[in-house]
């Protein structure tokens, strides 16, 4: 915990999810929140009728980010394969976590997926990718029923998208909007007028 604060929000980027029954992507647009009682940022974002919200600690932030330059730095040596079986989690794995709901007062599904950065073509154009495996649901149901998995999802982000998720990921960025807010205290004295 870095402040005990309700979650703020952070922006908005575009990335690009799969489209059902197609090999073609969809737009999504991806609202990116900080919570700071858990130094996390969601991004929550809609799929399949569903809204999720994936979160990202400190260290799986510095993951995304390394894994983006090395992705880069493939894309500008033209070192890129369409093997997605083989690329998909070539930049490493982390264990994070997710949210789903079917409506804003629904009940909140909850599971710790593993997310494996890498890359994936689609057509003749590479993005770089996080793929969140499916993950059993880790709350019993109200009704006793065995707990749903999580979906597997990709998302596609070009570099100048990704490099903008890497951007509202950075730790002091954070620290900063949550000085802005009032939400903690900044150690510079209160600026007043001489009189």
């Amino acid at each position: 915990m870095v402040a005990d604060a309700d979650p703020i929000a952070v922006g908005t980027i575009d990335a690009a999810l799969d489209r059902m029954f197609s090999t073609k992507l969809n737009r999504a647009e991806l609202e990116i929140f900080f919570y700071p009682r858990l130094n996390a940022v969601a991004l929550e974002f809609k799929y399949e009728l569903l809204t999720y919200r994936q979160f990202w600690d400190a260290a799986n932030r510095q993951q995304f980010a390394t894994a983006l330059e090395l992705y880069k730095a493939d894309f500008a040596a033209r070192n890129l394969i369409n093997k997605y079986k083989k690329t998909r989690a070539i930049y490493g794995k982390v264990k994070g976590q997710t949210e789903w709901e079917a409506f804003k007062h629904a009940r909140t599904h909850n599971a710790y997926p593993v997310i494996e950065l890498g890359y994936r073509f689609n057509g003749e154009t590479p993005f770089f990718t996080s793929f969140m495996r499916p993950a059993k649901e880790q709350s019993k149901r109200w009704d006793g029923s065995d707990p749903d998995n999580s979906p597997a999802i990709t998302l596609y982000f070009t570099r100048a998208q990704a490099d903008e998720l890497v951007q509202l990921f950075d730790q002091s960025y954070l620290m900063e909007l949550l000085a802005i807010k009032g939400t903690i205290k900044s150690d510079e004295p209160l600026a007043v007028d001489d009189y």
